[in-house]
């Protein structure tokens, strides 16, 4: 296999345009191209001045291979296709008396696993939440009832916090094995849409999404693996040292020498748990911020230009950061084309914020995180004191609120100016179950809004209108990652507790879901290797 990088064509240019552009690129008859792929398909709107294409990546066979290598030597843009295929680190013995324990069943947990389950380990998953479908009605609950279900909402049940949210399949995290490629294909034999596998910032939608995780435990299920849901773990069993099993509420104790801790950022009360039993862990940076809302064409006119509108780029995205003259890095943080801002707490009296789109992204605003970057030094008091600031924010904020999950909400003009909002302007905000204007000055530390303040006329320079006035904060948004590491060891193990194999962005190893899938991954690998004694 061959792999030609940077192959340019017209935007516009019809589908069957690509086999010629990859003959003449190599020179070759027609019939030497044997077989081609899509690995990759971008595109780079950074020049305004310059007619946009698409720039491609493809993986393909020919003819004679070796003496086109040869020809090409000192082309970098055609090279040796990289082996991206996965391979499996062992089986499960047929005599297996264990079965692995994971605990959460979002995106690392899902990959967890369906890797242990396609290795034949069999795994018991619990997930303190309820199965997608129900989800989705208890999630709507809080939406357009104002009723949360403190074990059933954005943050808990089946697909972790990725259900409700841009369903983003990007990172930048190093991959060297390819276990990114893994979770793609996982994800579209499980019913995404193919073009995940090669487009740019691929990503899927909460209504996609839900099919898709139904489909990925039926897969763990029909390998052997078994999914239980509303089954949250109280305590965990340690014995000398190396963990024996975990307790469930109702009092059930489920033995096993190797759990994997999948939880999300949000599991407090089991980060609770876990300290009180003495496992490692330590305070790591997080962000907090507000989500911003402008209309989706002022951002598409700002990045695509004269391309706005068309229908093969979409919606358009953004990705801006500032670094503050108090120190503070401001950054955009999960943006939602054509999305919503949605409420997205787990626990009573308190207001969190996060973005979500669908598929289409096709509603009238774009929104974003706007959050401010703090350490650990911020909130000195201990692993924990990261979760007691979040929790101390986010209860400040649903009384800003008005005591009823509606946020507090500020047009930017009125931030900037320092005045408190009285009315809506051009921009009708999307979250629910509502807005209450006022001074979001209050909801955070005079550092973050300093920070901010300065921030957004900074952002006008990349996006005109970036801080027009009528543009929308709402608030808060705290849960951007975990504010903790359950740290582990060479053998992704905890460092005190053998048998505790931290995973995913609760543990402090990922955010987003290709991360956390491949971190899943990664950890199914991690216990298997534990059990057959095979070394990494």
């Amino acid at each position: 296999m061959l792999r030609i990088t940077e192959l340019k064509l017209p935007i516009d240019h019809p589908e069957e345009d690509l086999r010629p552009a990859i003959v003449q690129r190599l020179g070759i008859a027609s019939d030497d191209l044997l077989d081609f792929t899509l690995f990759k398909r971008s595109y780079d709107a950074r020049k305004k001045t310059s007619e946009l294409c698409f720039i491609y990546t493809i993986d393909l066979s020919v003819r004679d291979e070796a003496p086109l290598l040869l020809r090409f030597a000192d082309d970098r843009n055609v090279n040796p296709a990289p082996d991206v295929s996965y391979k499996v680190v062992g089986h499960a013995p047929q005599d297996l008396r264990e079965r692995p324990i994971v605990v959460g069943f979002g995106p690392c947990g899902i990959f967890a696993g369906l890797l242990l389950a396609q290795m034949g380990f069999k795994p018991i998953i619990l997930e303190r939440g309820t199965e997608v479908r129900q989800r989705t009605k208890d999630t709507w609950g809080l939406w357009r009832k104002n009723v949360l279900n403190p074990e059933s909402n954005v943050q808990f049940g089946e697909g972790g916090a990725g259900t409700f949210s841009d369903g983003k399949l990007y990172s930048q995290i190093k991959d060297p094995k390819h276990h990114g490629r893994k979770v793609l294909h996982e994800f579209v034999k499980a019913g995404a849409p193919d073009e995940i596998l090669y487009v740019s910032k691929p990503h899927i939608g909460t209504f996609r999404l839900t099919g898709v995780v139904e489909n990925m435990r039926q897969q763990i299920e029909a390998l052997g693996g078994e999914v239980r849901f509303q089954q949250r773990v109280t305590d965990v069993l340690i014995d000398d040292g190396h963990l024996t099993g975990v307790v469930l509420a109702d009092g059930e104790q489920l033995n096993s020498r190797h759990v994997i801790m999948a939880l999300g950022h949000s599991a407090r009360d089991t980060f609770r748990m876990l300290h009180e039993r003495g496992v490692y862990m330590e305070a790591k940076p997080f962000s907090v911020g507000f989500r911003i809302e402008h209309p989706q064409s002022l951002i598409d006119n700002a990045r695509l230009g004269k391309y706005a509108g068309h229908p093969k780029l979409g919606a358009a995205d953004y990705k801006l950061v500032h670094h503050a003259k108090n120190g503070r890095s401001v950054y955009s943080f999960c943006m939602c084309p054509g999305g919503t801002v949605v409420a997205a707490t787990s626990e009573p009296g308190r207001v969190v914020t996060n973005g979500m789109s669908q598929y289409s992204r096709n509603e009238r605003n774009a929104n974003s995180g706007i959050v401010v970057g703090i350490t650990p030094e911020d909130y000195p008091g201990g692993p924990l004191a990261g979760i007691e600031l979040q929790e101390r924010l986010e209860a400040h904020a649903y009384v800003l609120g008005g005591s009823n999950y509606e946020a507090p909400a500020q047009l930017v003009g009125d931030f900037i100016a320092g005045k408190p909002s009285t009315a809506l302007g051009s921009v009708e905000p999307s979250y629910k179950p509502g807005v209450s204007l006022g001074d979001l000055a209050l909801a955070l530390p005079a550092y973050a809004i300093e920070a901010i303040r300065e921030a957004l006329p900074a952002f006008e320079k990349q996006i005109k209108g970036f801080s027009m006035h009528d543009a929308i904060l709402t608030g808060i948004e705290t849960r951007t990652s975990s504010p903790l590491r359950m740290t582990r060891d060479g053998s992704m193990q905890s460092l005190n507790v053998k048998g505790l194999f931290p995973a995913g962005e609760g543990a402090g190893y990922a955010g987003g879901i290709l991360s956390a899938g491949v971190d899943g991954i990664r950890i199914a690998e991690a216990v298997a290797r534990d059990i057959l004694g095979i070394e990494a």
